[in-house]
């Protein structure tokens, strides 16, 4: 099968999955990297699930993988928190996703290069899928976008927030704001994949639970299990791309070279590293790239890889909760940052900045992070996109903002807004 074929089979496939009541695609969009095992994977139908909000849910996860030595697709609240740490969240929830979603699919494909595998269900859901008629989607949303900070109030939560790390109380906080719509009117399959086109990832997804759905094209890997050997790839460090090709080369190079991105980055690079001693054989937390500039299709990325050993004697579903929530998307010290965050965020982040991806029969697993990405809850019809940055003592307090729109370009623009 050539790209053509394979791209016009990803789409019906995807557009029969999303019929069922639960369904998940994790794509890569072609993007070649040493730790993925497929290119694509659509879940859909539910054979098994659990559903649990934070308190016990790490542990009922253990049990629902020992149950059923299967396939798993799910959802790790970043509410989860709560559970790790000593900590509660006093913000109203308007979305509502679950703090753990995971599902044991009837269905489920993997497309990898030319090749379509059937990784559970039977053989004739390719013919079904080849006989499914394209609709023709609008992608058109009926939405009124809001934001929870303007400008100014931005700003000065930002200083308030650099007035803690002058104080000692943290040396780096992920600040987020929350852009949102009530009433809005969406076909979620059309909108994810006009996201996908216009901004693809390499850890993209959609995930369908019941009336609740995450459309994404995050570009950045939570943590990732390959046999004894965890993985972790955070982002600290963004800059803009041009399209002037010599103009853009420049970017990466000072994007590289900048004192402040580096700094950012070795932070939560730190972060992971102590996170991950939690799980590690001792001695085997590496660094296998620092400052690795990645370029995406409105913004070059620093990302950093950091790696260990299991302990054979730590359980895959314990290295999840001794790392989560991610670094990346919290803050150093961890516990502090997250406290500031409850108190200074105006909003309940819930899905956002959690993780969803798959674990695998052997125990081998792939999480994404929860950014760039569209929440919507159908029956409420209520819409959130979060973008945000890190906040340390160097940073700028407009440039800042204007990160976080930036961040934003790619959904304002498929959701018609500026």
């Amino acid at each position: 099968m050539n790209k053509t074929t394979i791209s016009l089979f990803k789409q019906k496939a995807m557009q029969l999955a999303s019929i069922y009541e639960v369904c998940c695609c994790l794509d890569s969009n072609n993007y070649t990297d040493p730790y993925s095992q497929y290119d694509c994977l659509i879940a859909f139908g539910v054979q098994e699930e659990i559903k649990i909000n934070a308190g016990e849910a790490f542990s009922a996860l253990k049990s629902f993988h020992e149950s059923n030595k299967d396939w798993m697709f799910g959802l790790l609240s970043y509410e989860l928190k709560n559970e790790t740490e000593q900590l509660t969240t006093n913000h109203e929830d308007q979305l509502e996703f679950p703090d753990l979603y995971f599902f044991v699919p009837k269905y489920l494909i993997a497309l990898q290069g030319d090749e379509i595998k059937v990784l559970k269900g039977d053989e004739g859901i390719i013919d079904a899928i080849n006989k499914v008629s394209l609709a023709n989607f609008s992608s058109s949303a009926d939405v009124k976008i809001e934001s929870r900070f303007d400008k100014k109030n931005y700003i000065n939560t930002v200083e308030k927030l650099q007035a803690h790390i002058k104080r000692g109380d943290i040396y780096e906080v992920n600040f987020c704001q929350e852009f949102f719509a009530n009433n809005a009117k969406i076909n979620p399959l059309a909108i994810y994949q006009e996201l996908n086109e216009l901004s693809p990832t390499p850890f993209a997804g959609f995930f369908k639970i019941y009336n609740h759905y995450i459309i994404s094209a995050t570009p950045e890997r939570f943590l990732c299990k390959r046999g004894n050997q965890l993985i972790s790839q955070p982002i600290k460090g963004t800059a803009k791309r041009s399209t002037d090709l010599i103009e853009d080369e420049q970017i990466k190079i000072n994007l590289k070279s900048s004192i402040k991105e580096q700094a950012e980055n070795v932070m939560i690079v730190d972060l992971v590293r102590n996170d991950l001693t939690k799980s590690a054989v001792q001695g085997t937390v590496q660094v296998d790239e620092l400052f690795g500039i990645y370029t995406f299709p409105q913004v070059h990325q620093m990302i950093s890889t950091i790696s260990c050993e299991l302990n054979p004697e730590v359980h895959f579903v314990d290295a999840i909760k001794n790392t989560f929530p991610m670094g990346s998307m919290t803050g150093a010290p961890k516990i502090k940052a997250m406290q500031l965050i409850d108190t200074y965020e105006r909003n309940k982040r819930g899905a956002f900045s959690g993780s969803f991806g798959c674990i695998s029969p052997d125990g081998d697993f792939d999480f994404n992070v929860i950014i760039r990405s569209i929440l919507y809850n159908s029956n409420r019809q209520y819409l959130s996109f979060q973008v945000g940055g890190a906040i340390t003592y160097a940073a700028k307090a407009e440039d800042e903002y204007e990160e976080c729109l930036l961040k934003a370009s790619a959904i304002l623009k498929v959701l018609g807004g500026v």
